[in-house]
């Protein structure tokens, strides 16, 4: 089999046995005392490493939002906090607000959201629509999606940090194509944050982008670090390596996210998913030690 259900099929039976013995909320594993903290740069804030996007998995109709209950509830209890969206990414601020709000959680997630406008205007209209949306007064992190009118929307982000509707500012690209001009404005401006694509497959952020946030003191979100569900394809049914146990890495998933997570650059990374059980897969990848420079450049050279 090609596909992700071929690693997770030892929770299959778990997941049938919750359904008949449901856990209360927020008690699944992996438990909170677990998950591994970054610093960000800026300010010394810790965060948990593994995250969560909502492009996609939040775009749901009415009766796509109930697995998104699980999938929250697990996030929280697993000890993560951090999630990503967009005005761009459909309904997906809507639905994450309601849902945020049913489960009284808002104030246990470290939300990110982005500007994603062609004049100040928009995206004075956009950023009041987002808080609307997501229910919220402020939200963690504002980003200037794609460098899109980023002069503009880097500036007014500034200014509502300032006035503490957002506690940090970044900028995003999702593209190799967009690296060098990134780390360029980066260099220049310094925001908190950038997040850009990286995977085992995808790492032309080593270049030159992970070590230039590395040595100016600014925080990484990782996207697309599945690179977009290609590298489960790639993978078939290739066994995890020899030292994988040692790692605490019990599934092709976690090792992926931990290949990102174990360079000294990265913060946060943020999978997304609409399915509980890849959910609690993800988060154990917050759990363990770093993959060693051996062990992360013998898993680059497989699916070089």
């Amino acid at each position: 089999m090609t596909s992700r259900r071929s690693f997770l099929s030892a929770t299959a039976l778990a997941a049938a046995a919750a359904a008949l013995h449901p856990l209360p909320a927020f008690a699944s594993a992996p438990s909170a005392a677990g998950m591994t903290r970054r610093a960000i740069p800026s300010t010394g804030e810790t965060i948990p490493v593994i995250g969560m996007g909502t492009s996609g998995s939040f775009e749901v109709d009415a009766a796509g939002r109930e697995p998104l209950k699980e999938v929250l509830r697990r996030f929280v209890a697993g000890g993560a906090s951090v999630i990503d969206t967009s005005p761009n990414y459909g309904n997906a601020e809507d639905v994450l607000g309601d849902l945020m709000a049913e489960l009284g959680i808002r104030d246990r997630i470290w939300l990110a959201t982005k500007l994603a406008a062609d004049n100040r205007a928009a995206g004075e209209a956009q950023f009041a629509a987002s808080l609307r949306r997501l229910r919220t007064d402020k939200v963690e992190l504002l980003a200037v999606h794609n460098l899109r009118d980023w002069k503009t929307q880097l500036a007014f982000a500034r200014e509502l940090k300032a006035q503490g509707k957002t506690k940090y500012v970044g900028l995003t690209h999702y593209v190799d194509g967009k690296h060098d001009e990134l780390a360029d404005i980066m260099a220049a401006e310094k925001p908190d944050f950038i997040q850009i694509n990286y995977s085992v497959s995808t790492t032309n952020a080593d270049r030159r982008l992970l070590p230039l946030a590395k040595d100016t003191g600014v925080a990484v979100m990782i996207n697309r670090a599945f690179d977009d569900g290609r590298l489960f394809s790639l993978v078939g049914d290739r066994p995890l390596p020899g030292w994988a146990a040692e790692a605490g890495v019990t599934s092709w998933a976690q090792m992926f996210l931990r290949f990102v997570t174990s360079h000294p650059a990265v913060t946060v990374v943020i999978p997304a998913t609409g399915k509980p059980d890849r959910q609690s897969d993800n988060l154990k990848a917050g759990v363990g030690r770093d993959l060693s420079p051996a062990e992360r450049a013998e898993l680059a050279a497989m699916f070089a």
